[in-house]
């Protein structure tokens, strides 16, 4: 195909859909900032200066400076890389744990599927925040432990999506056709089905991932998360509480990349989402 009809394919999907546009420049904007936190400060996100804190946003310090001197700009830009990485491990551990006992649950049906929907339930029965508070405050405010809980938090989540569609796929006309052919259920759940199952697995991971970020945040606010200094934007936010009205860049800006990033990853998602809808 030449590039012009190319180009002019791109545009018509552009102009289709333009949200998922927007989403997916945001998300190239956020990645760059992740891989290279460099290319958008040189200042530490660690080093401590008091005689210029509480800075109002300037020219040396575009995002001023937080209560003891620290550059915000560069806190928000490394803090980055450690948020969304909490975020993605989690996501990942979610929906690998989730997933495989959904599908194995859906799939084999009877006593497990009754036993672990069950549990699922109880998980579920809980409000996320509420649920990673109490496993945070348990555990302890470090880093691992907030992994661990914003985990449990979503396993049920990818139980249900892998479940339902380990349900659907158990009744299709080629599972019924690996059977007759002498193929054991493991092998037909994971040469076949888990490849059908799968596409819908990962489009969930973009669409719950930025409520995985807003728990994230809000566990960190509350200092069950991340731990100073280290730089997070959920720890920053809660930094800056006590200087909201003197000082308000020290909140405002890491809530506008969590708003950014959050948005960025929803639009992806919701286009992701449609686009297999249609499929």
């Amino acid at each position: 195909m030449p590039v012009s009809d190319r180009l002019a394919r791109l545009l018509r999907r552009a102009r289709q859909e333009p949200d998922l546009v927007l989403g997916l420049v945001l998300l190239a904007f956020v990645l760059v900032v992740v891989a290279f936190p460099g290319l958008f400060t040189g200042h530490s996100p660690l080093t401590v200066n008091v005689d210029k804190a509480l800075e109002a946003p300037s020219s040396a310090h575009l995002f001023g400076t937080d209560d003891v001197g620290r550059d915000v700009l560069a806190r928000v830009v490394h803090g980055a890389r450690i948020t969304l990485s909490i975020c993605a491990s989690a996501l990942v551990l979610a929906a690998v744990i989730g997933g495989a006992l959904g599908l194995f649950s859906g799939f084999v049906g009877g006593r497990i599927d009754m036993l672990l929907g069950r549990l699922v339930d109880v998980i579920l029965s809980f409000p996320p925040i509420i649920f990673g508070v109490m496993v945070t405050g348990i555990l302890g405010p470090k880093t691992l432990n907030l992994v661990f809980a914003l985990t449990v938090v979503y396993v049920p989540l990818f139980f249900r999506i892998a479940r339902s569609g380990a349900m659907s796929e158990a009744g299709m006309t080629y599972v019924e056709a690996a059977r007759s052919l002498g193929l054991s259920q493991s092998r037909i759940l994971l040469r076949h089905v888990v490849r059908n199952v799968l596409p819908i697995v990962l489009v969930q991971c973009m669409v719950l991932f930025p409520l995985v970020l807003q728990i994230q945040a809000a566990l960190g606010f509350l200092g069950l998360g991340v731990q100073p200094p280290t730089p997070d934007w959920g720890a920053i936010l809660q930094q800056g509480k006590d200087y909201i009205l003197l000082a308000p860049w020290m909140s405002a800006f890491p809530g506008l990349a969590i708003l950014i990033t959050a948005l960025a990853l929803t639009l992806v998602g919701r286009g992701l989402q449609r686009r297999m809808d249609r499929r």
